[in-house]
């Protein structure tokens, strides 16, 4: 009988303390552009995080500073939960967020038409019925008749300037002669 007892304490004791138990949650303080985040981590650590399956327009390219804003109005200042998928070649924290109420900003980004899902990298199914409908009203980069993938775009400034580079004349060394002053001779 008292091991039973026991058995049952120690199961409530590791059931209140599992329920206790709150997910770190991250406060927003920047937003580079749509699809990169910087959260603050409850030890007070900054994390570059760039949104998994997801591909915001450049900056520079059509709607990608309007992705930046619907991104920054939907969690800047926001405590949100991070996803960690993997990290990137740049070091970034790869992942998913999730704002308090559970909406996940990554969807919320394709679903109202300021990204692709990059398929690159996703199989979802979710997420490439959240871009059909965006596509099909007309929603954020939707608008255009025929926007440019944030990947073709890249590679296109990528050739752009391997072709600057390629076109630049290079410069001809010349190599001019050292006079020696003589230090024998003496003006007079």
């Amino acid at each position: 009988m008292p091991k039973k007892s026991l058995v049952i304490c120690l199961f409530l004791v590791l059931l209140a303390i599992a329920c206790n138990k709150k997910t770190d949650l991250y406060k927003v303080v920047g937003v580079k552009d749509g699809d990169t985040m910087v959260l603050l981590s409850p030890q007070n650590l900054q994390v570059t995080v760039r949104l998994a399956e997801i591909d915001c327009p450049e900056k520079s390219q059509a709607f990608g500073q309007a992705a930046k804003q619907f991104a920054s109005d939907l969690c800047f200042g926001k405590m949100v939960k991070l996803i960690v998928n993997n990290t990137d070649r740049y070091g970034r924290t790869v992942g998913w967020i999730e704002l308090e109420d559970g909406t996940s900003v990554n969807k919320q980004l394709i679903k109202n038409g300021y990204a692709w899902q990059y398929r690159a990298y996703s199989k979802s199914m979710e997420l490439a019925m959240l871009e059909q409908q965006a596509r099909q009203n007309h929603l954020g980069l939707w608008q255009d008749e025929n926007p440019t993938p944030p990947w073709n775009f890249r590679k296109g400034e990528r050739e752009q300037r391997t072709e600057q580079k390629v076109d630049k004349p290079k410069k001809k060394r010349t190599y001019k002669k050292r006079r020696r002053k003589q230090r024998d001779t003496v003006a007079f």
